[in-house]
């Protein structure tokens, strides 16, 4: 099942074109990687299939419902999403618990299957025996793993990831997308992550789309379907 659909995406800042020729697809159980060279626009991109931003020319499409005809739940994590100050209040069980409360019911008590997918997700980023601290007390580091463990508490089936690894070191970076290709492949979910690791991650995904671009001209797609055998095409230049 299609989660997310780009159709001949072009996006221009003012009169600058900065993406063209963007065609893709993510479906459910697909871990797809994106990766282009710094200033390849990938961020933008994103935004712009999150409906952030608003593209120039094409579409895209996101699923309004998962493979159980149910509403689809996405869960993004932005880069360097770690900007909780000093004084923030929270602890992180606090923090990474608010992502089991369905919209508007902040207050509900979390029953023993919300404290153990909680608890799973601390797990998963290796922060459940600092679920005591405060948020404020933690490095950079150990912010982005809280946030993105947030985000795994929400259950989405639809994961958008901007360099979700950043401050990780090599051991956490591989648990982390091993569990990502878990989710995929067991559990169906549909992954689009950003990463500079893409030899690293090589093994875990199952897509690979590169932006790269010819001189003087907007970031192209340049799709690699499977990892195993590339297929590799250039989109056509104008």
């Amino acid at each position: 099942m299609q989660y997310i659909t780009v159709d001949d995406l072009a996006f221009h800042y003012e009169d600058e074109p900065v993406l063209e020729n963007i065609s893709f697809e993510v479906n459910s159980g697909d871990f797809v990687m994106l990766t282009g060279e710094n200033g390849a626009a990938k961020t933008t991109l994103l935004r712009n299939i999150l409906g952030l931003l608003k593209p120039s020319k094409g579409s895209v499409t996101l699923s309004r419902t998962n493979r159980w005809d149910e509403k689809l739940v996405v869960g993004y994590v932005p880069q360097q999403v770690s900007s909780f100050n000093a004084g923030f209040p929270s602890t992180v069980l606090e923090l990474v618990q608010s992502g089991r409360y369905p919209r508007g019911r902040w207050f509900k008590k979390l029953d023993k299957e919300d404290k153990e997918h909680v608890r799973r997700s601390l797990e998963s980023v290796g922060m459940w025996d600092m679920r005591h601290k405060k948020i404020g007390e933690l490095s950079g580091g150990q912010k982005q793993r809280i946030s993105i463990a947030r985000v795994f508490a929400t259950d989405p089936d639809l994961f958008v990831l901007d360099e979700p690894t950043t401050g990780m070191d090599s051991h956490s970076r591989e648990e982390f997308y091993r569990l990502l290709k878990h989710n995929s492949q067991d559990h169906g979910k549909g992954i689009l992550m950003v990463t500079h690791d893409h030899e690293e991650l090589r093994q875990y995904a199952n897509k690979h789309i590169e932006l790269i671009r010819k001189e003087d001209s907007p970031w192209r797609c340049f799709s690699m379907d499977s990892c195993k055998e590339p297929s590799r095409h250039h989109s056509s230049s104008h």
